[in-house]
């Protein structure tokens, strides 16, 4: 471990797995935080079972010490008195005040899942997926007041694999991002960084996903509504409703494949394919369906799936 490491107070700030993993990284590579900020802990699943986020769950794997505000901003006087050399942001999802960016000596760091200024804001790899995009990549930037459009450090570009999930990307791209802060952070500290600042009359925004953008509309291509499935699994979801003779059920579509045919059934129509495969038909072409799950159930093959509802042949999907 060099001398620097050694002496460097570096804050930490993230909250979900993206962070985990880029936090994992800094420590397995000498530059363990002091201090770990991120969300307070919240209840999840039916039983409402209080749990840490993934940050926390690292951080105490380590003993660091860990802080969790409502807000960020009610710790800007207690962060100012830490006088940090370094602050790194991963995957937070809260503004940081002015007085916070300006109190370590070597800046606040963000790294971000897209090539800036590409997809700035909170959803960028599921957008990288959603719109089909043949490459993406990991940003460090120098935080700035304003969402993601501070000067670029560094970026590393990955060329994005066909049919990939969210899961998938998500963790090439949380590796990337801590192996490109490591490579950089000697580069800072030494101060052969040139920031490079974005050209904002090239940015485009992404926004946080809600239950509703997962809704799948049977009139789009089917090619859309794959990417649809791949982004937002497992948040969202991708789900449609299924009204059977004696009520009407949520669907929620897990896997599915494309196959290019054409012929007079409606959007949403479900028939089996070759006699076997579940099939719906889109505005365009098909879409083949590999597990499906009804709200409440577990995930099913679709053979599973068909063995307990063979009802759903023929019917519509909305």
């Amino acid at each position: 471990m060099s001398k620097i490491c050694q002496e460097l107070n570096i804050i930490f700030i993230g909250t979900p797995e993206f962070g985990a993993i880029i936090l994992e990284g800094l420590i397995k590579s000498n530059y363990k935080p002091f201090l770990v900020i991120t969300a307070p802990d919240k209840p999840i699943g039916r039983k409402q079972t209080l749990t840490p986020p993934p940050v926390k769950v690292s951080a105490q794997n380590y003993n660091i010490a860990v802080a969790q505000p409502e807000k960020i901003k009610d710790w800007k006087e207690e962060i100012k008195k830490l006088k940090p050399d370094l602050i790194i942001l991963a995957s937070y999802g809260q503004i940081i005040p002015k007085e916070i960016l300006d109190a370590p000596r070597y800046g606040c760091l963000n790294i971000h899942p897209s090539l800036l200024p590409k997809y700035r804001g909170a959803s960028p790899i599921q957008y990288a997926i959603l719109n089909g995009d043949e490459k993406t990549g990991v940003t460090i930037m120098r935080m700035s007041e304003k969402l993601d459009a501070g000067p670029i450090l560094a970026n590393s570009e990955w060329q994005i694999a066909n049919r990939i999930t969210y899961k998938e990307l998500h963790d090439k791209l949380a590796e990337m991002g801590a192996e490109l802060l490591i490579e950089n952070l000697p580069k800072l500290f030494s101060g052969q960084l040139s920031p490079q600042p974005q050209d904002d009359l090239k940015a485009t925004y992404t926004k946080i996903l809600t239950k509703e953008d997962g809704k799948i509309d049977w009139q789009k291509p089917a090619v859309e509504i794959e990417r649809k499935i791949r982004a937002l699994n497992p948040w969202p979801g991708t789900f449609c409703q299924w009204q059977t003779v004696n009520k009407r059920q949520i669907l929620k579509i897990l896997e599915a494949d494309v196959f290019n045919f054409n012929d007079e059934k409606k959007p949403g129509q479900v028939f089996l394919f070759g006699k076997e495969k579940l099939t719906v038909k889109t505005g365009k072409n098909y879409l083949i369906i590999q597990k499906l799950q009804l709200e409440g159930g577990k995930p099913l093959s679709y053979q599973d799936f068909l063995r307990g509802h063979k009802e759903i042949i023929g019917t519509i999907l909305k």
